[in-house]
């Protein structure tokens, strides 16, 4: 079809109309924004000859979307998580903040409130099936100084690929603790091995992914918050190295420096050291944090979490972290 009216005086006048720029009230940043948006898409109707059946079909998809809570979900998959962290790396190093362990995406899991324990935790709970896993690391600022105290969050899925809270059918906080380091800067959790995951067959972020050809699967992975007084706050994960899906995470989250072993260990000395009842896998994850002054840097970014709530926020803007 060669009919095109985007650039028409009439269209470009509708979209100012949309946006409110008629209107004195609202903000103003968020027209200039909805101009953006509306053009844009308006644009990629008249571009690509979108059909009415094509343009409903998105708008259901849209609502099935929203009603099943996915969008935090399509949101890694189209790589808006990574462009993210992308856009903070380059802000990172255009203000000189170099150094420390790479970033990568927190995802949609997170919940606020997990036990919280001095060096050492236990994540797993008697009834949670799967390979042991020795979790340790040492937190350092770029210097290689251990920081201790330092807050080391830390949560993942279990053999299934199930989170606690997420998964009704495991205990609460299963697999998330909070763990402050000790003197030396070591943190140390005994867990399970998780096991990687994919969207749900047929859920919307299914559709969308299998309509690009690509597939929705994630490796073995865990996600960690790591903060400390003077230092910025790190949102990272590690993916575990074998995994089919390490270098093709459908999420964009693996980064090269954050592939790490799990060594497995069937020494009688090693699993009575560790009072374990048989052979384990043995994960080693040091962590380097890069030096700030600025508070709201210490902190991690505000947004929706699970029983978080702005009071925890601010507690953490105003750098009152355990030390």
């Amino acid at each position: 079809m060669t009919v095109k009216i985007f650039d028409t005086p009439n269209v470009q006048d509708f979209i100012k109309t949309v946006a409110g720029f008629d209107q004195t009230g609202g903000n103003d940043r968020a027209k200039k924004i909805v101009h953006r948006l509306v053009g844009d898409l308006f644009k990629l109707i008249d571009d690509f000859d979108v059909t009415e059946e094509e343009y409903w079909a998105a708008v259901n998809l849209l609502n099935a979307l929203g009603s099943q809570t996915q969008f935090g979900l399509l949101s890694p998959g189209l790589g808006f998580d990574h462009f993210l962290d992308m856009r903070q790396d380059a802000i990172d190093a255009e203000a000189k903040r170099v150094g420390g362990t790479p970033r990568t995406i927190e995802g949609p899991l997170y919940v606020a409130g997990a036990p919280e324990a001095e060096g050492f935790a236990r994540m797993d709970d008697e009834e949670t099936e799967g390979e042991t896993m020795w979790l340790t690391g040492q937190v350092r600022d770029v210097d290689g100084t251990p920081i201790a105290g330092a807050k080391v969050e830390i949560w993942h899925a279990n053999d299934k690929g199930g989170y606690s809270f997420f998964d009704p059918s495991q205990s609460e906080y299963n697999l998330r603790r909070t763990i402050y380091t000790d003197s030396k800067g070591y943190y140390t959790a005994r867990s399970i091995i998780p096991s990687g995951y994919g969207v749900p067959e047929g859920a919307p972020t299914d559709v969308v992914l299998k309509s690009l050809g690509r597939h929705g699967e994630r490796p073995a992975h865990i996600h960690y918050f790591v903060s400390a007084p003077g230092h910025q706050h790190l949102t990272t994960q590690i993916n575990l190295a074998g995994d089919p899906y390490t270098f093709d995470d459908f999420a964009f989250a693996t980064r090269e420096e954050l592939v790490i072993p799990a060594e497995r260990i069937d020494d009688a000395t090693e699993i009575n050291k560790r009072d374990l009842d048989g052979p384990f896998s043995h994960v080693v994850f040091d962590v380097e944090l890069s030096p700030t002054d600025a508070l709201d840097l210490q902190a991690r970014h505000a947004r929706p979490r699970a029983k978080e709530n702005e009071q925890d926020l601010a507690s953490q803007l105003a750098g009152t972290a355990k030390v």
